[in-house]
Formats: structure tokens, sequence, C-alpha cells
């Protein structure tokens, strides 16, 4: 199983945008469940991510929340963003 880091701009966009709105973040926890377990999952949509955000990853809370990520490694992830699509990217 691969453990995530809250990165700290990570920590303030989850406030801002996830902890106040119980659906997102009950979508949120178990979008990172299945993560963390597998991180290809075909329901996460986990893609490379191009241009000035190379070198990261993101995947799908639902139709418009996502998460950017990097791999730290074979078991860590560190979380970068959360949000929107044009938020985020």
């Amino acid at each position: 199983m691969i453990r995530a880091i809250w990165d700290e701009g990570f920590k303030r966009s989850y406030k801002k945008r996830v902890k106040m709105d119980e659906e997102l973040r009950r979508r949120f926890w178990q979008r990172l469940e299945l993560f963390l377990s597998t991180p290809f999952a075909r329901q996460l949509r986990t893609h490379k991510l191009s241009g000035k955000l190379e070198g990261l990853w993101a995947f799908s809370v639902d139709e418009d929340c996502r998460v950017v990520f990097e791999f730290m490694g074979e078991d860590r992830v560190l979380l970068i963003d959360i949000g929107s699509h044009d938020e985020v990217y």
C-alpha cells in the first residue's frame, strides 16, 4: 500500500475546497483509499501531466475535482493540489 504525504499547499486547498463540502469530502476519502491501494484503478483515471506540470500526475475524485500528486518512490506519493480542473491545471 502507498503512503500519502500532504504538502502544505495541498492542506490549504483541501480546507478551502473540500473540508466544508460533506459530499465532496466523502468522495475524496473514498477515492484516496482506492488510490492508495490501487493507484491506476480505472475509476481514478490516473494520468501523467504535461507542460508546466510535467513530472506530476493526477487522479479524479469526481467529474470536476482532481488531485495533483508526485510519486516519491514505490511506496509514497506527495499530494500537491486538489480542486476543479481549471483550478489545478
